[in-house]
């Protein structure tokens, strides 16, 4: 595939501004695997290929271990995340899908009996921002080939 455009090119201000903030929200404080979880989960939602090759080869720099990258997809039956993980998935799916979703208040229970209150906001900014990248990449058909991906 081809992208469609280059959106570096078409608009360099705006989008180093968005890489700006994604590495802020990145940089956060919350747990690197955890973030990689969410960020490969929402990606698995969005059919987001580019953004799946990238946080799993992330995912895996930062120590997570191949059986729970290949089982994330149905991670609500696999017993290997934590309730941490787990409440952090539930939130991600539902404000991922938020239109049909909405953001329950046992989701939003779950989340907060594992999270401060500032790491919410934290996690919550950061599934803005991986479906923000899912959104340009999916549009555009970006792709990161210098993370081994293979046309």
């Amino acid at each position: 595939m081809t992208a469609r455009l280059d959106p570096y090119a078409a608009a360099p201000a705006l989008l180093k501004a968005w890489l700006d903030f994604s590495n802020q929200v990145t940089a956060s404080g919350l747990e690197k695997p955890l973030l990689e979880l969410v960020k490969i989960r929402a990606s698995q939602i969005n059919g987001c290929a580019n953004c799946l090759n990238m946080h799993t080869y992330e995912a895996r720099q930062a120590g997570e271990t191949e059986q729970r990258i290949a089982v994330l997809a149905a991670w609500h039956e696999a017993p290997c995340y934590t309730d941490r993980e787990r409440a952090a998935l539930a939130w991600t799916d539902h404000l991922t899908l938020v239109a049909d979703r909405r953001a329950p208040q046992h989701v939003y229970d779950a989340l907060d009996a594992q999270f401060g209150k500032e790491e919410q906001v934290h996690l919550t900014m950061m599934i803005n921002v991986i479906n923000g990248w899912n959104r340009l990449a999916v549009g555009f058909d970006l792709y990161a080939p210098e993370l081994g991906w293979r046309q």
